[in-house]
């Protein structure tokens, strides 16, 4: 997973106030504007507790529960310094709890687990319900969209919509196949998801580019049509769940190969650190463990990064602080451009729950 979105983030100076809130507007919840309100004061308190300045937290409070138009249940992450707002993030699912934080770096771990695991797919529904044949009336209906999963559940892909008579569709299937393989070549998607009447379904299907038809995976039910929901939202939760982007499994195929050879690869926190250091590393690949209680000792650049105080020191960094482990790898892979990779424990248990896959191999380790 690239950490692009994260770069306008770091570019600002801090301290940051990091917050994540349930702002879930469903059935379940009565007055929901009321219980966002109760939450914040809490995250609000412990903010102020935190020694966060007050224009940091009046610019939260003026931005958390903005995300009215968005249904169902989702959160929020809101980033400010300075009194002003860093980064906003519609969050595809609530917060595991509520959670606010102050200090020298952004708490940007829990919104990176969010966007994983980051595949790019094409939705299909076709819509039709007569008679299966093309000298019958009606129309057939395609709603399609091309976006990233699971971040279209609250950031829309981009959307087609065509309405075409039956008689018409066995030569406009290809038409549409056409318009649908440029949206997907736009995101290099993975997945083509098609759902909807077999039989009109069916035809398009065979008439899509072959680039399109090796990607194919049918699935059955019918999906909402919320315009800020994802298009078959539960059939893509039941197809991705559990599942890394091809990129990323390519990116792990090569740890494991590199691992198994002694090569350019290392487990731990202390060889990823020094990799880190050295923007040496091409993925580094985690374990999530959001109450992890390693920490590392940071300064003002993103490579800054140290298992003790002394090390910085000793480069001649004055200003320095100790930080979550999490928090100082993140700013580090986004200043190094390198990529991250989330990885299930019951897949790949990693030592300290970190692997690097290095750039190159330290030639002093082969001697």
């Amino acid at each position: 997973m690239r950490l692009s979105f994260l770069e306008p983030l770091y570019k600002q100076p801090g301290p940051f106030a990091s917050v994540y809130l349930d702002t879930s507007r469903d059935a379940a919840i009565d007055d929901p504007d009321t219980a966002i309100e109760l939450r914040w004061r809490r995250l609000r308190d412990a903010l102020m507790s935190e020694g966060a300045d007050r224009d940091s937290v009046t610019a939260v409070g003026g931005t958390v529960g903005s995300d009215t138009d968005v249904p169902g249940t989702h959160g929020q992450a809101v980033f400010t310094a300075h009194g002003h707002l860093a980064l906003l993030d519609e969050l595809p699912a609530p917060p595991a709890r509520d959670t606010a934080h102050f200090g020298t770096l952004p708490d940007t771990m829990p919104l990176i687990i969010q966007h994983a695991p980051g595949i790019p797919y094409l939705a299909v529904q076709v819509h039709y319900s007569g008679r299966h044949s093309t000298d019958a009336s009606g129309t057939v209906r395609i709603e399609a969209e091309a976006g990233v999963w699971p971040l279209t559940k609250v950031t829309p892909g981009h959307r087609l919509d065509a309405e075409i008579p039956v008689t018409d569709w066995t030569h406009a299937a290809g038409e549409v196949g056409r318009e649908l393989e440029g949206h997907a070549r736009r995101i290099d998607v993975e997945t083509v998801v098609v759902a909807g009447d077999v039989w009109a379904r069916g035809i398009l299907v065979h008439r899509l580019p072959a680039s399109l038809r090796r990607q194919v995976t049918t699935v059955e039910g019918a999906g909402g049509s919320q315009p800020v929901r994802a298009l078959l939202e539960q059939q893509l939760d039941d197809l991705f769940r559990g599942r890394m982007a091809a990129h990323d499994r390519m990116l792990l195929d090569a740890f494991l190969a590199e691992r198994a050879r002694d090569g350019a690869s290392a487990e731990g926190l202390a060889p990823a650190v020094s990799g880190l250091q050295r923007g040496r590393v091409k993925a580094l690949f985690l374990n999530n463990h959001p109450e992890s209680p390693f920490h590392l000792w940071v300064g003002p650049e993103s490579g800054q990064l140290a298992l003790a105080e002394q090390e910085l020191r000793s480069y001649g960094i004055g200003e320095v602080s100790e930080e979550r482990a999490d928090a100082a790898l993140a700013r580090a892979l986004v200043g190094t451009r390198a990529e991250l990779v989330v990885v299930p424990e019951q897949e790949l248990w990693l030592s300290e729950g970190v692997g690097v896959l290095l750039r190159y191999a330290d030639p002093a380790s082969r001697a």
